[in-house]
């Protein structure tokens, strides 16, 4: 899973998450520590109150941790400024959330390529990327429709095209088939098991054992703390998707 020149794409020690509310210190993650590798496809599995969605928070640069240190991909985001934050999560980080979270009144090649406006990329290089990377999840025949004109799992397919558009080192997955049926959600992880198979660090946020499963490693969190670490000796394998071959595009 690792060797000795390789670099960690999560490194997270002894993190720890603390809230105040109404004047109350909530200790929401008590010193979690687990390391994810270039390549890996990786669960965290937990009940609510278990610390899963601030743990989400955290590896994707939302919150920091409030004792502890998290490496995102060699960097070090202790002390980092709000920009800096918001640079690192554009750079390093591709989010696939459960409500798609794509804009309405754009088509999907907008949609894609928006984190490359905000990454100032000049408009005829983004068109081409986003176009490229909707390709690649096989939807090339969908670019000037809106979201309201595809199904569910054609915009959980845009969220991922938006999400490695930037070429991110970390695809995080926040709950990625909770908004979708079980046969198209078994399409999303089909979506996820390509990709892993072509190289992309993977790690999703799931209460669903079944879609766990999916990945090669499962992390479990109770009450704020890593319980144990599983390897799933035999993964779900879901319908096999052809993806789009991933060329450079200059």
């Amino acid at each position: 899973m690792s060797n000795a020149r390789e670099r960690a794409v999560i490194d997270c020690q002894a993190v720890e998450k603390t809230y105040v509310l109404e004047g109350a210190e909530v200790h929401a993650l008590k010193g979690i520590s687990f390391t994810v590798w270039p390549g890996e496809f990786v669960s965290i599995m937990g009940q609510s109150g278990s610390g899963k969605s601030t743990l989400l928070h955290v590896l994707g640069c939302l919150h920091q941790a409030s004792v502890g240190t998290y490496l995102l991909d060699g960097v070090d985001v202790k002390g980092l400024d709000d920009s800096q934050l918001s640079r690192v999560r554009n750079e390093k980080i591709g989010m696939v959330f459960q409500k798609f979270n794509l804009l309405a009144q754009e088509n999907i090649v907008a949609n894609v390529a928006l984190p490359l406006v905000y990454a100032r990329m000049p408009g005829h290089t983004r068109q081409e990327l986003a176009r490229h990377m909707l390709h690649v999840v096989g939807l090339s025949d969908r670019l000037h429709h809106r979201p309201a004109e595809l199904s569910g799992g054609q915009s959980q397919r845009v969220a991922i095209a938006r999400a490695l558009v930037t070429e991110p080192a970390l695809v995080l997955a926040d709950e990625p088939t909770g908004n979708l049926d079980s046969k198209t959600g078994e399409e999303i992880m089909g979506v996820f098991q390509a990709l892993h198979r072509n190289g992309r660090t993977i790690v999703q946020v799931t209460h669903d054992r079944e879609k766990a499963e999916y990945s090669q490693r499962i992390i479990h969190l109770k009450d704020g703390l890593v319980e144990r670490e599983e390897m799933v000796e035999r993964p779900r394998v879901a319908p096999e998707i052809k993806l789009g071959v991933p060329t450079q595009v200059a």
